[in-house]
């Protein structure tokens, strides 16, 4: 099985958990990209110090300002990305930056729900709408026919918590804000495997696992998946996806989730 090769990457939530998993295994490939992107809401601030000590070991590593709730913050990435990348554009980009409360039905605010659906909904929107040209940029400069992450990829780290037919974990974790701006998000990634088709756009959305970090330990009890084994996995599945993926759920082992 090949290993993902890929000029350019673009991680949103990169200072910690699964996001900081992402840029770490990127840096680590046989064959690393010219250029990894890290994205971070406050890159000199306590909560990336260990983004700012990997970028101070890899040239090729970039720290990118973003608040991906911000529009204005994301344009001005958009811009900075492509004033490195030149003429090559962005091959791949994975919306992972998200949130979670811990409301039940009962507690859940217009607050909380507004705020977890920015950023785990829209933003990715948002995202996949700025660095758009970028990505078509990456499609047309590739050689060979057919869709693939080494092309243009847009990876949406969604949760199987947005699993409708499923409801993993109800009795656990109600999360109904998180659940439905997953289950949504869901939604978004076949539109965007619909709308990006003609432009040779991969698109894909992942559940991770129950993994090992901040986010994953709310529910107060222990996840069974280590950032290296979630992040690894999901790796290895877009080293091998092609266009007849386009447009599917799948977990980090490439099994299809349901919807």
């Amino acid at each position: 099985m090949g290993e993902l090769r890929v000029r350019s990457a673009l991680v949103t939530g990169a200072n910690r958990g699964i996001g900081l998993g992402f840029v770490r295994h990127l840096l680590a490939l046989p064959n690393p990209p010219e250029w990894v992107f890290a994205g971070c809401r406050d890159p000199k601030g306590q909560r990336a110090q260990e983004l700012q000590k990997l970028a101070s070991k890899h040239p090729n590593l970039v720290i990118v300002p973003l608040e991906v709730t911000d529009p204005a913050s994301i344009k001005a990435a958009a811009a900075s990305v492509g004033e490195r990348l030149k003429c090559s554009g962005l091959n791949l980009l994975i919306n992972n930056a998200g949130i979670l409360k811990a409301n039940t039905l009962d507690t859940e605010t217009l607050k909380d729900m507004s705020e977890v659906y920015t950023t785990n909904t829209i933003a990715p929107l948002l995202l996949s709408q700025a660095f758009l040209p970028l990505l078509k940029k990456a499609a047309q400069g590739s050689l060979g026919s057919g869709m693939s992450c080494s092309k243009a990829a847009i990876i949406n780290i969604s949760s199987i918590g947005g699993s409708i037919s499923s409801l993993t974990g109800w009795d656990i974790m109600e999360i109904v804000s998180y659940r439905c701006s997953k289950a949504a998000l869901n939604m978004l990634t076949r539109c965007q495997s619909m709308g990006y088709r003609e432009h040779g756009i991969l698109c894909v959305t992942f559940h991770p696992g129950w993994v090992q970090t901040d986010m994953g330990s709310a529910a107060g009890l222990p996840p069974p998946l280590t950032v290296d084994a979630s992040v690894g996995g999901m790796l290895k599945v877009l080293s091998k996806l092609s266009e007849k993926d386009s447009g599917t759920f799948l977990d980090w082992e490439g099994n299809v989730v349901a919807w």
